[in-house]
């Protein structure tokens, strides 16, 4: 890579891709991917000349542009939680709202020469994340820290809509370069964090533009988790196998032998292999989402209830009503922590749901499975005291008040009535309509927000319960919004402020895709 450790060059975060190259000094991931793979086949002895590429997080971005350099040798690629969309799902942003606390703890200082040292990131006095970044005040205030060497800081509060810079960047948009020679293996995990969004999204638009074999592989993991050992467990939830080892041996072990030795057969790879919480079990289909699906809505309606029946609502002032207020947003986990990991993706949500500014709605106890398959809808109809807030909708998966595990977890943790985060999202509402061009609300007029949050494949069980929040902050996970329409990167401190948030009962939905 250009500009890190020993390379020289200039570093440029996501480096956009080159469709209009016309000179040799026209250069690219995608050229440097083709120089890199015509060296290695011409200067290493016994060599098939075949050539496969894989990359986990930053690194599936390069296996993607790799994918098209469109090399003669390059036959088998597997972009791994790749980056693909900054401004939208991954990393730094999801449906434009900044990730405070991911882009401040990845920031590097940079290192001017060739060097073997790895770069330095900033200071984080103490030990509580949610202490530090309320102490902060605002993003300008973590600007100052970073000082002028932090490039993509810096541009990233230059670019607070999805404009041209963002979309240059976004190497979906060039899907249809990969050749037909070339398969794909897009592998992500359920519960990643980081690129669960990425995955999901780059293997979707492989399908549609490009002729090639595209395969997709989503597990039970955290960022990048089955690269390592185990994956038989997030925190508190156990999934009964390695699941990490399965992956290597029955899927990307064969993928790279058929592909690259002639080993094996292409229909030993299924086209998507799911992983389903709840039941823990893997599914195979021909297609991702599967085919096989209806739409599930459930109606959020008055004293927390959940309802699954499309009644005429005769009641259309009816609506439940919380205070947001940006000196007090709700933490994300439980307890203190410096960084975030990949467990709060699976955490116990009961903290929360004592929150008065977060509301609950649940079903009565299910009496039979509800498999769900592919990405939610959140549907909302809000009304606010302000111009602008955020809307976050958590998906949790509530266990019977007499559930154990066969054996206790290490910690003893009570997991009787556990709250499970299945999928949780944030939308910044201003983007309700346009992430290019926002729009303020008007105060007091009821408002429709509506979003898609990130696949899931999850069996909740009958004896369960299907539980969804809705808050208007994850902190420090995300930044707060001022909940006045403004640039939030450059807002002043005294910009923030309360609002009174509506939700309305019935009008206010969430839709699941239902296995049949």
């Amino acid at each position: 890579m250009r500009g890190r450790w020993k390379s020289e060059g200039k570093f440029i975060d996501i480096r956009p891709f080159n469709e209009h190259k016309q000179t040799a000094t026209d250069t690219d991931e995608s050229t440097d991917a083709y120089d890199t793979i015509d060296w290695l086949v011409k200067n290493t002895i016994n060599n098939n000349n075949k050539v496969g590429v894989m990359g986990t997080s930053y690194p599936g971005f390069y296996a993607s542009h790799a994918a098209f350099s469109n090399h003669p040798s390059l036959k088998a690629v597997s972009p791994q939680a790749p980056v693909t969309d900054w401004f939208m799902g991954d990393d730094y942003h999801h449906n434009g709202a900044f990730m405070e606390m991911d882009a401040y703890f990845h920031m590097k200082k940079p290192i001017p020469n060739p060097s073997p040292q790895y770069p330095n990131g900033v200071i984080f006095p103490v030990k509580d994340s949610y202490e530090y970044f309320l102490g902060l005040g605002n993003l300008d205030t973590i600007s100052k820290i970073m000082g002028d060497s932090m490039v993509l800081w810096k541009d990233m509060m230059n670019h607070p809509v999805n404009d041209a810079w963002w979309q240059s960047r976004n190497p979906m948009n060039h899907a249809e370069k990969v050749a037909p020679s070339i398969a794909t293996l897009l592998v992500g995990g359920l519960y990643d964090a980081e690129d669960c969004y990425g995955t999901l999204n780059m293997y979707q638009s492989i399908e549609a533009k490009a002729q090639n074999t595209n395969k997709l592989v989503m597990g039970p993991w955290t960022h990048g988790q089955w690269g390592g050992y185990g994956g038989n467990r997030i925190g508190n939830i156990l999934f009964d196998s390695n699941t990490c080892d399965w992956f290597s041996e029955q899927i990307e072990q064969p993928f790279f032998d058929y592909y690259l030795k002639g080993q094996g057969s292409a229909e030993q790879i299924p086209e998507a292999s799911i992983f389903f919480s709840g039941i823990n079990q893997w599914k195979t289909f021909d297609q991702w989402p599967p085919a096989k699906t209806h739409k599930q809505i459930l109606y959020l309606e008055r004293n927390g209830k959940i309802s699954f029946d499309d009644k005429s609502l005769t009641d259309t002032k009816s609506f439940d009503e919380y205070i947001s207020d940006p000196a007090k947003p709700v933490p994300f986990i439980e307890g203190i922590q410096l960084r975030r990991n990949g467990d709060y993706m699976t955490d116990d949500q009961r903290f929360a749901s004592k929150r008065p500014d977060v509301l609950v709605y649940q079903t009565d106890i299910l009496k039979e499975d509800i498999t769900v398959a592919g990405p939610i809808v959140a549907d909302l109809l809000t009304s606010l005291s302000t111009t602008d807030a955020d809307f976050v909708v958590k998906l949790i998966d509530v266990f019977p008040n007499d559930f154990q595990y066969e054996q206790p977890l290490p910690n003893h943790y009570e997991m009787a009535g556990y709250q499970m985060l299945v999928r949780g999202d944030l939308m910044r509402g201003k983007f309700r309509n346009s992430f290019e061009k926002p729009e303020p609300f008007m105060p007091g007029k009821p408002t429709q927000v509506k979003y898609s949050l990130p696949d899931i494949a999850h069996t909740f069980k009958k004896g369960h319960r299907l539980m969804v929040q809705v808050q208007s902050s994850w902190f420090p996970l995300f930044d707060r919004n001022p909940q006045i329409f403004t640039d939030i990167y450059h807002a002043k401190v005294s910009d923030y402020q309360k609002s009174s948030i509506r939700i309305f009962h019935h009008a206010s939905r969430i839709v699941l895709n239902v296995m049949n």
